[in-house]
């Protein structure tokens, strides 16, 4: 709905950063990524083939393990694929905000995966520490581990890249997750090589350790993503660059309470109040409000459903004088980030104003408190009609 209307106002023009050239933008976003995954899943189903063959051959459960790593990456690549296509749908009347939070659920199975296949390898090398068995390593087996190890630091790094670059977590577990195998085939090669020279096999206590980064890896991954799909404060850098638009516009005095909430990788819809002069009629307002909302759409492609309004006196020079008077009051109290929205009513003897107070005061309530005790003392006779905010882009 709020799309189709900034479609209207923008006219969808390719070029000026209307809504048909974001869509492709998020299009060429997908073809990328599921472009990416196909050449993991090439990749992955090759080496583990070849790992498997040379792990059976010579008796190496370090090799086996691997070629079952490689199994589960091409696995994390198709997953990656599907919770794309997923992800891209349309929104339709059960989710209006649409399916992009899918991205995050796929980055959550994948850190599952990985974890999983820590686990295992774990136990597999606990195992073989307990009932150890001799290896039998051939040069061409060697010569093709090696071999492994390349293709998954380059595979893995590329494929980490491009995650960053088009800001998919999928992608970038799965690039962190290639990475780590490189490791364990290093590992094994490592182990090979002590094995040849000294008969002393140290591949089960290095694929226990290795397992152990792994581990540790999954459940990072995992607690990212988590936190991700919990809700996260906005990236700071957004929120500032959001705030400095709006208060690009004339009049706009200031730009309050940002709200976003993120329904998946570069998809934001959010809520902002801003502060204009009290002489604002409704149509200006709302010429304001729209053009507004087109350009944060425009230089952000982050939706504001709803904008909300301050009003500030221009028509009473007193106003003007206490306000400056009870904002340094304020402002004195420690844990005290903000005051804004202030305007006083002159006829109705009502003073309002919202106080923002950091997450670091042990008592926010009391600080309000001591706020309103201050203020009333200030001004008694005066109504006071004092919001206790949160600044949810506060850094």
């Amino acid at each position: 709905m709020i799309k189709e209307k900034i479609q209207e106002i923008c006219g969808g023009k390719p070029g000026n950063g209307g809504v048909e050239e974001i869509t492709a933008q998020a299009l060429s976003r997908d073809k990328i990524i599921i472009r990416t995954s196909i050449i993991g899943i090439l990749a992955n189903v090759f080496l583990a083939a070849f790992k498997a063959v040379i792990g059976t051959l010579s008796g190496s459960i370090a090799i086996v393990l691997d070629a079952v790593n490689n199994i589960s990456d091409a696995a994390s690549s198709l997953i990656t694929i599907i919770g794309t296509k997923l992800a891209g749908r349309q929104p339709d009347r059960k989710h209006p905000f649409g399916y992009g939070r899918i991205e995050y659920l796929s980055a959550m199975i994948i850190a599952v995966i990985v974890l999983y296949a820590g686990i295992t390898s774990l136990t597999e090398s606990v195992k073989k520490i307990i009932s150890p068995e001799v290896p039998d390593y051939s040069v061409v087996s060697l010569v093709i581990v090696a071999a492994a190890v390349i293709v998954k630091i380059v595979l893995g790094r590329y494929v980490k890249s491009v995650g960053e670059k088009v800001n998919s977590d999928s992608l970038i577990n799965s690039g962190q997750d290639a990475t780590l195998d490189s490791i364990i085939s290093a590992s094994t090669l490592v182990a090979a090589l002590i094995f040849i020279a000294s008969g002393v096999s140290l591949e089960a206590y290095l694929g226990a350790v290795i397992s152990v980064v792994i581990i540790k890896s999954g459940i990072d991954m995992l607690r990212e993503t988590l936190s991700k799909l919990l809700g996260e404060r906005a990236d700071a850098e957004l929120a500032e660059k959001i705030k400095s638009i709006v208060l690009s516009f004339p009049d706009v005095r200031g730009a309050y309470d940002l709200v976003l909430n993120n329904y998946g990788p570069d998809a934001f819809n959010g809520s902002v109040h801003i502060e204009v002069p009290d002489t604002y009629s409704a149509s200006d307002l709302d010429e304001l409000i729209r053009s507004i909302t087109v350009q944060v759409y425009r230089e952000c492609n982050v939706i504001l459903t709803a904008i909300g309004v301050y009003s500030y006196n221009t028509k009473n020079d007193e106003a003007a004088r206490l306000e400056r008077e009870i904002k340094e009051i304020i402002s004195a109290q420690e844990h005290v980030l903000q005051i804004h929205g202030f305007y006083i009513n002159e006829e109705k003897k009502t003073l309002r104003f919202d106080v923002v107070i950091s997450f670091d005061a042990r008592d926010r309530k009391a600080v309000y408190e001591k706020i309103f005790q201050a203020v009333t003392e200030k001004v008694p006779g005066y109504e006071l009609q004092i919001a206790l905010d949160t600044d949810f882009s506060e850094s």
